[in-house]
C-alpha cells in the first residue's frame, strides 16, 4: 500500500438515532458506564425544510463517544431513525480489557437483558460480548486474544492474498479457531 495514503485519525464520535432518549441514557449511563459528557438541542435547516432535534453524547473512556439523535418532529423522527433494520451484522466494536467485558456483563446481567438481546462469541481471535441497546443498535465489548499481535501481523501479511480468493470464488475459511 502506498505509505502516502494512510491517515492517523481517531474516533471524534458515532452518530445513531433514537426514539427513546432517556431509555438510551439509562442502558448507556446506569448499565454500560459511559457518561452523558453533552446534550445540544438545535434548530437547523437539513436537507429541505428546518428541523429541531437534539443529540446526546456518552464518552467511551478515550474522550470519544457515541451520539444519539431525536427529533421533536415525529416526521422527522421517522425520516432519520432509528437506524436501518437490526443485524448482527451491523454492529459498533468497542475494545475494553476482561474486567471491564465482566462487569459490563454483570451490569447486564443484573438489569435483566437476556438472550437474544445479550449473547457471546468466541472468535478465536478475541472474545465478545454483544448487547442490543434500546435504540436497536448493536454494541459488541471485545477483549482481545492474548496473542492478538501475532494473529494481526498475520492476517495483514496475508490480507490482500486472501481478499483476491475470496473475490475469486475460493470461500474456504481461514479462522479455524471460530466457535459459537
Amino acid at each position: 500500500m502506498n505509505s502516502a495514503l494512510q491517515i492517523k485519525s481517531s474516533l471524534h464520535h458515532n452518530a445513531y438515532v433514537t426514539d427513546d432518549m432517556e431509555a438510551v441514557r439509562k442502558f448507556y449511563e446506569e448499565v454500560i458506564g459511559y457518561s452523558l459528557v453533552a446534550t445540544w438541542a438545535e434548530k437547523a435547516e437539513l436537507f429541505g425544510r428546518e428541523r429541531t432535534y437534539m443529540h446526546c453524547f456518552f464518552d467511551i473512556g478515550d474522550g470519544s463517544c457515541l451520539a444519539f439523535f431525536q427529533f421533536a418532529d415525529s416526521e422527522d423522527q421517522a425520516e432519520f431513525g432509528p437506524e436501518l433494520a437490526p443485524s448482527a451484522f451491523r454492529h459498533l466494536a468497542m475494545k475494553v480489557d476482561q474486567p471491564t467485558q465482566d462487569a459490563i456483563r454483570d451490569r447486564i446481567a443484573a438489569a435483566g437483558i437476556s438472550e437474544p438481546e445479550t449473547y457471546i462469541l468466541d472468535h478465536g481471535y478475541c472474545y465478545s460480548l454483544y448487547v442490543k441497546d434500546p435504540s436497536g443498535l448493536l454494541v459488541e465489548f471485545t477483549v482481545d486474544h492474548d496473542d492478538v499481535d501475532a494473529i494481526n501481523a498475520e492476517r495483514k501479511r496475508q490480507a490482500h492474498e486472501e481478499l483476491a480468493n475470496w473475490l475469486a470464488g475460493d470461500h474456504t475459511p481461514n479462522n479455524t479457531q471460530f466457535h459459537r
